[in-house]
């Protein structure tokens, strides 16, 4: 029997792929995660239109790295969808707004709950957000410069510092 999604929601079903991100199978994503089967994920580096980035903190009741920071917003890829569609899904969920995502990069990374292909994107904020309380305890926006010396201080999800030192590494849009 399919788990829920924790929150007593209905199982969240993804797209199970192999180690070059080809579609094997759908799957439960509890179980991908137990299973350690790779599956996909969309994250979106949210920049407003001065280039800071939005920095986040899970509220601490979550089952998912509760109160950590973290400087991507994004989720789990559904199943049918892209990477770039489920960025801009996740984006509008979290954040309350929509956007248009960009693709910069994608890896499979060997993540804290285990192995999973995700898809970084980016996009301005040119509108107010709307933070789901569910998702977000408190955000706020730094520079780069800002963003590197907080991830020394604050306990950020440790997968979020794997992109980060890729994505800095990225040259210029």
């Amino acid at each position: 029997m399919p788990e829920g999604d924790g929150r007593g929601g209905p199982a969240e079903l993804v797209e199970r792929v192999d180690e070059r991100d080809r579609v094997i199978g759908v799957v439960e994503r509890g179980e991908a995660i137990r299973r350690g089967w790779p599956h996909r994920v969309a994250v979106v580096v949210c920049r407003d239109t001065e280039g800071r980035i939005l920095v986040h903190r899970r509220p601490g009741g979550v089952s998912r790295f509760p109160g950590r920071y973290n400087w991507l917003v994004g989720g789990a890829v559904e199943v049918g969808e892209s990477y770039r569609q489920a960025a801009e899904r996740e984006a509008g969920e979290e954040l309350g707004v929509r956007i248009e995502a960009r693709f910069r990069f994608s890896f499979l990374c060997r993540g804290e709950l285990g192995p999973y292909w995700i898809g970084v994107h980016e996009a301005v904020l040119g509108e107010e957000i709307r933070p789901d309380p569910d998702e977000i305890a408190w955000c706020g926006r730094l520079t780069e410069e800002e963003l590197s010396a907080a991830v020394r201080r604050w306990p950020f999800v440790g997968d979020s510092l794997e992109v980060l030192a890729r994505y800095l590494a990225l040259p210029g849009p």
